[in-house]
């Protein structure tokens, strides 16, 4: 075997720490990354107040008692914002 085509212990640990390190990594970051990031109140034009029969407490997005599925911070059920989608029948 010529100098060149030789591999050497310390180039395949090397390789395997790497590999190892790179699996992890990707594991954590699989984990702890959301799907998605809320979009802020403002962004919305969330209010407090329903726009006529339209409330989030029969929003499909909406999330007792307080949250919601894409808007970020407290909810209220009688409030209104730009993404809301009524409930199925």
């Amino acid at each position: 075997m010529t100098e060149s085509n030789r591999i050497s212990r310390r180039r395949v640990l090397t390789v395997a720490v790497g590999v190892a390190g790179a699996a992890t990594g990707a594991a954590i970051i699989g984990t702890t990354t959301p799907a998605y990031a809320k979009v802020q109140q403002k962004a919305v034009k969330y209010q407090d107040t329903p726009k006529g029969e339209q409330a989030c407490e029969n929003c499909s997005l909406f999330e007792a008692p307080s949250s919601c599925k894409t808007v970020d911070g407290t909810i209220s059920p009688q409030g209104w914002c730009m993404v809301y989608a009524k409930k199925p029948a």
